[in-house]
């Protein structure tokens, strides 16, 4: 089988099998932000969004159908593809940081960036961060003069270049390595009034950083980075963390209107050409064959895409889900995911295997032949055996939470909501469900019921207990994967 092959590659390079000298992969994880699980045509054929590029590199590779990110929202699941660690351990216990907030992630947490150090590989992040850094400040004002402390670097990336938030959060300025690379000159924003799409927050701008351009921008130099790092003998890692769909939808020719539908559209349009020029990048450095290629996104697509227009235009950037970024339902969740490697994975493959952007570490370890350490990838199964076109990677539950804080449990296709309403933002909200006097918690069978139509709590009461029971384990334990017990950061409470 093809994967034992990489597998003694890996087994070569700690020197357990040092006559095997087959090269370990480069790695280029690629995290779009916002985009819905209904917006790409390889998770959803019924879309009305032209996605070429993104399905060119499903049908040579693997697409997941039941692929969930940690959490509904930005912060919380880059802290858990990054650590391969449900966020709620942490101490965000709900909502997401500013663009000004202090890092979140301390340098004694194992990430992918550790990980693949020391493996060997060189590590590079670019694009939108939005795990917090530590801007120098006078009097709680920033002086971009001064290192940005406690950035990438601390994480176990060699090097990085990046905004610190989402792009409708100031300040808006590059940083490369702990540099800022252009004072602001200016300040700036938009309203929502005046440009419901490409609006955003006013404050400081760079003289070098421009909202528009900023999509392009960080896949040009992330194709640079890849023809620079293709050319040495050492394996590379990028964690590229793109800022689009997500507002500012700001979509430039000839990709401004070219959906027929709004921005939005537009925009994912974008994304998808953008990811098409990388991939030939790939190609055209003459590393193809051998670089895990993985392309997702953070949680599902935000109101600020319009869902009324695109749906006047038969699309749904949730597809056959419920609710949407923010929300416990499945469309706050469900993401993309599209993973090519043609020196292991067979064209064309797709898989329901249930997966989560937490296993990307215990993936990750596998692939370099780097052993996690003890605190690391604690909520992680490896997607290895699935590459290879096994049924299961051996995960049988799934823990989800809403930018509210709310969680779910999933086992099999049951799944507990333990919560009245969405958890987030779409109808009914937490508050407006209780008002409404709705069930305190929710209980679906996606099997039957992938909508989340049909509460099933009252009809199934030792499902309703068990699930909880389970979910108290897997908080207590500090992990959901076999293993010593390990500590949250903070004391977990759940509702009643």
């Amino acid at each position: 089988m093809i994967i034992t092959h990489v597998l003694a590659a890996c087994l070569a390079w700690t020197g357990l099998q040092a006559e095997v000298d087959v090269p370990r992969p480069n790695v280029i994880l690629v995290m779009a932000d916002d985009l819905g699980i209904g917006d790409l045509s390889p998770t959803n054929p019924e879309g009305k969004i032209k996605t070429p590029r993104l399905q060119a590199m499903a049908d040579a590779g693997i697409t997941f159908l039941d692929a969930h990110s940690p959490s509904s929202v930005c912060t919380p699941t880059r802290y858990g593809l990054l650590t391969g660690r449900y966020n709620w351990r942490s101490r965000l216990a709900r909502g997401v940081l500013g663009g000004a907030s202090e890092h979140l992630i301390p340098a004694t947490r194992p990430t992918l960036g550790h990980l693949l150090r020391r493996a060997g590989y060189h590590t590079a992040m670019i694009g939108k961060w939005h795990l917090g850094w530590d801007w120098h400040k006078d009097e709680g004002e920033i002086d971009f003069t001064e290192p940005v402390l406690n950035g990438p670097d601390i994480n176990g990336f060699d090097r990085y270049y990046g905004h610190c938030g989402s792009l409708d959060m100031p300040p808006y300025v590059w940083v490369d390595t702990g540099q800022v690379t252009a004072a602001p000159d200016r300040v700036e924003g938009v309203s929502r009034k005046d440009d419901p799409y490409g609006w955003y927050r006013e404050g400081p701008v760079g003289s070098d950083f421009h909202i528009e351009t900023v999509l392009p921008h960080l896949f040009a130099k992330s194709m640079d980075h890849v023809e620079r790092q293709a050319k040495e003998k050492q394996p590379f890692f990028l964690y590229l963390a793109l800022p689009a769909p997500h507002t500012p939808i700001v979509p430039v020719p000839p990709f401004e209107g070219a959906s027929g539908m709004n921005a939005y559209a537009d925009f994912v349009m974008q994304v998808d050409h953008h990811m098409g020029e990388l991939l030939d990048a790939i190609e055209e450095a003459g590393i193809a064959e051998n670089t895990l290629v993985v392309f997702t996104s953070d949680n599902g697509c935000s109101p600020e895409g319009n869902f009324g227009v695109l749906k006047d235009h038969g699309h749904d950037p949730s597809g056959i889900y419920r609710g949407h970024k923010a929300d416990i339902y499945e469309g706050g969740h469900r993401v993309p995911l599209i993973v090519r490697w043609p020196a292991v994975i067979e064209p064309g493959q797709r898989t329901d295997a249930m997966a989560c952007l937490t296993d990307f570490y215990a993936t990750l370890s596998d692939v370099s032949g780097e052993a996690p350490t003890h605190a690391g990838g604690e909520d992680g199964y490896s997607l290895l055996p699935l590459f290879e076109g096994e049924n299961s990677s051996g995960r049988t539950t799934l823990v989800s939470h809403s930018i509210g804080g709310s969680f779910a449990i999933r086992e099999g296709m049951w799944k507990l909501c333990l919560c009245a309403g969405s958890g987030g933002w779409s109808a009914p909200t937490e508050q407006a469900a209780k008002e409404a006097g709705l069930p305190p918690v929710q209980l679906f069978h996606l099997g039957d019921d992938p909508g989340e139509t049909k509460n099933l709590a009252a009809d199934r009461p030792e499902k309703v207990k068990a699930l909880r029971a389970l979910l108290l384990e897997q908080i207590a334990r500090g992990r959901s994967t076999p293993g010593e017990p390990l500590e949250n950061d903070c004391k977990i409470d759940l509702p009643m």
